[in-house]
């Protein structure tokens, strides 16, 4: 193994302990717009998987390319998906409607007066 993969291994393994920190440190009010900031995120790396399957070199490459445009894709779509979802949480509930048939106050009702017992 070349030192330079060693190299990358070690920083993707610290960066994933990392960000599994970060991410399980942030409160629930906070988590619409990390899903925000991790859409962009995979924005811009369905870029460079796009240009890294059509790149045409090898056959891994470009097979590992489609795998990271698959990945990326359904990671945005979803975290759209939460996002919105997330944020219908927040909207206003409409207030109930009010009643426009109530009996005021010291009448008798309905039933009371057909039955008599009304005083």
């Amino acid at each position: 193994m070349s030192e330079t993969l060693e190299v990358s291994l070690f920083i993707f393994v610290l960066a994933s302990f990392l960000g599994y920190a970060v991410i399980t440190r942030v409160p629930g009010l906070l988590h619409t717009p990390l899903m925000s900031l991790t859409n962009a995120l995979s924005a811009i790396s369905i870029v460079g998987a796009m240009i890294l399957a059509g790149a045409g070199e090898e056959a891994f490459a470009t097979i590992l390319g489609a795998v990271a445009v698959f990945a990326s894709t359904t990671n945005i779509v979803s975290g759209f998906l939460i996002t919105d979802r997330m944020l219908k949480m927040f909207r206003r509930r409409e207030a109930p409607p009010k009643p426009t048939h109530a009996v005021p106050p010291g009448k008798a009702s309905k039933g009371a007066a057909a039955k008599g017992t009304a005083t």
